[in-house]
């Protein structure tokens, strides 16, 4: 059986395989248990294997670039208009962009401003939003030409990019690991995203890379206000406080405008999202969560402890038994006695080998069930 649960809450596992001695001899606790046999719980409660899932494509992460760039609102160009801006005969400013993929650019610095036009001298503003270079030069050309302020052939013009709009966002990552060792938990990073490069995966790259096996295997977009995310709040809040279990809901709700974006999945499940929700405007937060929750317990013969489940593969029973290092089969029955150091010991010396075993599962909605697992049947039967 497996130990992976996947609903909202995590599964909690205790193994609760007991011997105890009484006068009569070897007593098994579990028989006293009240507990489904596992070939009687309802699939809904049983989990799929994580196997089964697959490793969405990276490329969905990142936005597609045009051939041409075009303008918007925070590029800033450099314009050159001989009488207009720049004597005759005088040579335009030179800009010496800081990004090495960008080109020297001519001409006297012009932002684009918030509505998408740009103000040059004694012609009305024009609009240049969602223009190539080439397209706004004709432009300011025409534009002059048009208001009879330059003649056809005395028109001479240059509009170049002295720089990029850049798009400012958060990125929180809770997990431990990352690129070189370094340690994000609960750290944040704002970074300034280039144009068409304001992506997902850019933005990743930018502070570490991919999630860590200690995070959860999703990523959230926040592209909500704080009128939204208190919205959300109160919301979740009425629901975790919610004392009819009928009007329980298994999936909280997410902010209005955020997206989630699962790293796997299982085929017939593919995530459906667009472009537009992984391009990252201002204001964004990418949100990486660890998974510090997912994990299981163990007690009876086996060590007590605390134990984290693994991210992309799941475990059965006999697979948990040998990672908190107990024995399984020895002498061809049930957990060998070898480890006994958990909350029952495993009363060393009396040959009693315990072949049961419980697992405590948390439902959804609160409360658990106890499942109950032959582990000498489990050894030749899967199931």
């Amino acid at each position: 059986m497996d130990t992976y649960q996947s609903t909202l809450k995590i599964a909690l596992l205790v193994f609760c395989a007991l011997p105890v001695m009484s006068s009569s001899g070897c007593k098994t606790l579990t028989g006293d248990v009240k507990a489904i046999p596992v070939n009687r719980v309802p699939a809904e409660v049983l989990s799929r294997p994580k196997e089964d899932a697959q490793q969405i494509s990276i490329s969905r992460l990142r936005q597609d670039t045009p051939k041409e760039y075009l303008l918007g609102p925070g590029d800033v160009l450099g314009v050159y208009i001989e009488n207009v801006l720049g004597e005759e005969g005088e040579n335009p400013p030179v800009h010496f962009p800081e990004a090495g993929d960008q080109p020297p650019a001519l001409g006297f610095p012009v932002p684009i401003r918030e509505d998408g036009t740009i103000q040059l001298p004694y012609i009305p503003s024009l609009k240049v939003e969602g223009l190539t270079l080439t397209k706004a030069s004709d432009l300011v050309r025409d534009s002059y030409i048009e208001n009879e302020i330059l003649q056809p052939d005395q028109t001479k013009n240059i509009v170049t990019l002295i720089r990029r709009r850049e798009f400012r966002v958060t990125v929180i990552r809770e997990e431990t690991g990352g690129q070189d060792g370094v340690s994000k938990r609960g750290t944040g990073a704002t970074i300034d995203l280039p144009a068409y490069e304001n992506d997902v995966l850019r933005a990743l790259n930018e502070t570490g890379g991919l999630p860590g096996l200690d995070a959860k295997n999703e990523l959230v977009i926040i592209k909500s206000g704080y009128k939204e995310g208190e919205e959300r709040d109160r919301l979740v809040s009425a629901m975790l406080t919610c004392k009819d279990p009928w009007d329980c809901n298994t999936k909280l709700p997410d902010a209005e405008g955020s997206v989630r974006i699962p790293l796997r999945f299982f085929p017939e499940q593919p995530p459906h999202f667009t472009q537009e929700d992984i391009i990252l405007e201002n204001g964004d937060i990418v949100y990486i969560a660890a998974r510090d929750t997912e994990k299981f317990y163990t007690a009876g013969t086996l060590r007590g402890g605390e134990h984290l489940l693994p991210r992309d593969y799941s475990i059965d029973v006999l697979e948990a038994i040998a990672i908190v290092g107990g024995n399984v089969g020895s002498g061809g029955t049930g957990i060998g006695q070898g480890q006994g150091q958990g909350g029952g010991g495993n009363q060393g010396g009396t040959g009693c080998q315990p072949s049961n075993l419980i697992v405590l599962r948390e439902l959804p909605c609160g409360g658990k069930i106890p499942i109950k697992v032959d582990l000498n049947a489990a050894l030749t039967d899967p199931s």
